[in-house]
């Protein structure tokens, strides 16, 4: 797809990008990556995971690569940040 800047965290495993996102006919600004699964917010170590992605990618360039889905307003595909995967940042939730 294309490089986009992270301007909201609203979870440990969900943000929102900026210009918003096109694909298969629909657009937004919600992003779910693949490959891990950070715990809900309310749930013990949700805070530290939405903590965790705020630190590392608001207000960043990521690469949004290939998408899967759309689930519940949100684009499903591969995120790398400086070249690679965002998953590979978050071990303890794979």
């Amino acid at each position: 797809m294309a490089e986009f800047k992270v301007i909201n965290i609203i979870d440990g495993d969900t943000f929102e990008v900026s210009p918003q996102w096109r694909w298969n006919g629909q657009t937004g600004s919600r992003v779910r990556p693949t490959g891990y699964d950070a715990p809900e917010l309310h749930a013990n170590g949700g805070q530290e995971a939405k903590q965790k992605l705020e630190r590392l990618i608001l207000g960043k360039s990521v690469d949004l690569r290939t998408a899967h889905r759309i689930d519940r307003g949100r684009l499903v595909c591969d995120v790398y940040f400086k070249g690679k995967n965002l998953a590979d940042y978050f071990p303890e939730y794979q």
